[in-house]
C-alpha cells in the first residue's frame, strides 16, 4: 500500500510545485528558480495545461504535494501528429525512491494511450543525470543533440522519446 495519492492538479497547487521545481533546482550549481521570470504559468497551472489540451497530475502524501507530472500535445515542429509532451516531472528529494516518480509517469503513460498518441517525448536539463536514468528505465530513448534554452540558468536540454505504437513502451 502507497502513501500518496496521485490527484489532478488544481490552480491552487502552483505554490507546491514552485517549491518543488525550486528545490530541485537547488540541488544543481548554476539552476536559477525565478518563478517571476521563467514560470509564469505557476499562477494557473492547472489552467495553464487545460487550456493546451493536457492536465497536470501531482502525488500528495502526508506532508503535502511530494511530486509532480504534466502532459499535453507536444509543440515540437518535427514531432508525429497526436504526439504528447510531459513536463514538470518533480519528486521531493525526501519521498524519492519509493515509486512516485514511477507512479506519475504510470499516470502520464495511462493519458497518452487513452488519447491515442503515438509517442511521448520530454526535454530534461543535461545536468539532470538521475532524471536521465529513470527515464531511460522507462523506455525513453535519448534523440539527438541538446538544445539551448537562453534561460537564467543557461540550460541545454536532451531530447527523450518513447514510441508507443508497440503496445509495451514504459513496461519494465
Amino acid at each position: 500500500m502507497s502513501d500518496f495519492l496521485i490527484r489532478p492538479a488544481s490552480d491552487a497547487d502552483g505554490d507546491a510545485i514552485a517549491a518543488l521545481i525550486a528545490a530541485a533546482f537547488a540541488e544543481y550549481e548554476g539552476c536559477v528558480f525565478d518563478r517571476a521570470a521563467e514560470f509564469p504559468e505557476l499562477d494557473a497551472i492547472a489552467s495553464h495545461f487545460s487550456a493546451r489540451g493536457g492536465c497536470i497530475w501531482v502525488a500528495e502524501g502526508t506532508q503535502g504535494v511530494i511530486g509532480s507530472t504534466a502532459l499535453a500535445p507536444t509543440r515540437d515542429a518535427d514531432a508525429p501528429a497526436g504526439g504528447q509532451e510531459i513536463f514538470k516531472v518533480y519528486v521531493a528529494r525526501a519521498a524519492r525512491r519509493r515509486g512516485i516518480a514511477r507512479a506519475l509517469f504510470d499516470t502520464s503513460l495511462a493519458a497518452a494511450r487513452a488519447a491515442a498518441a503515438p509517442e511521448i517525448r520530454l526535454w530534461t536539463d543535461t545536468r539532470f543525470t538521475d532524471a536521465h536514468r529513470f527515464y531511460e528505465r522507462c523506455g525513453f530513448i535519448r534523440d539527438g543533440a541538446a538544445r539551448e534554452c537562453h534561460d537564467l540558468s543557461a540550460t541545454w536540454e536532451y531530447l527523450y522519446r518513447l514510441p508507443l505504437a508497440a503496445g509495451r513502451a514504459g513496461e519494465g
